[in-house]
């Protein structure tokens, strides 16, 4: 088993409804160890659109990176996920930000998730149930080829 962090939002229609309905349908894929509490955050990105509710969730699970992103990836299309713009509105959210220690980097995969330590609503959360997680985060991204990202020192 290895130990995920990912990271839950939602906001359109129901939304803490969505982020429980996403927490139990990723207990199907490996144990949800930790969840943390779920916050209001306003956008990011940019987009005109409406206030997201956010979570962290620690789940232990035998699945590949990949495996885990499909798996993940089906979870959102099984709840009305729909293609929509980069960083718009959204019924739920799913991203994978660590997977224990392991760096990914292809295409269609970045692990440690490449702008987490940008975004607080992803951070607040995941400090909530995980500070040594977080922490572990900048060391990975910092380790880790990023040509298009940069760390900022003035965030945790």
């Amino acid at each position: 088993m290895t130990r995920v962090y990912l990271s839950i939002g939602a906001n359109l229609g129901d939304r803490e409804a969505s982020l429980r309905e996403a927490v139990r349908r990723l207990s199907a894929l490996g144990t949800v160890a930790l969840s943390s509490s779920i916050r209001e955050t306003e956008p990011w990105g940019g987009v005109q659109q409406p206030m997201f509710l956010n979570m962290a969730v620690a789940l232990d699970t035998d699945l590949t990176p990949n495996d885990l992103l499909a798996s993940v990836k089906e979870i959102e299309r099984n709840m009305g996920r729909v293609p929509g713009p980069r960083y718009g509105p959204r019924l739920i959210d799913i991203d994978i930000l660590l997977y224990g220690d392991t760096r990914v980097q292809t295409d269609v995969l970045r692990i440690p998730h490449p702008h987490m330590l940008e975004r607080d609503f992803v951070m607040v959360p995941l400090r909530e149930i995980a500070p040594q997680a977080a922490e572990a985060a900048r060391a990975l991204l910092e380790e880790t080829d990023h040509a298009d990202v940069s760390l900022r020192s003035d965030r945790p």
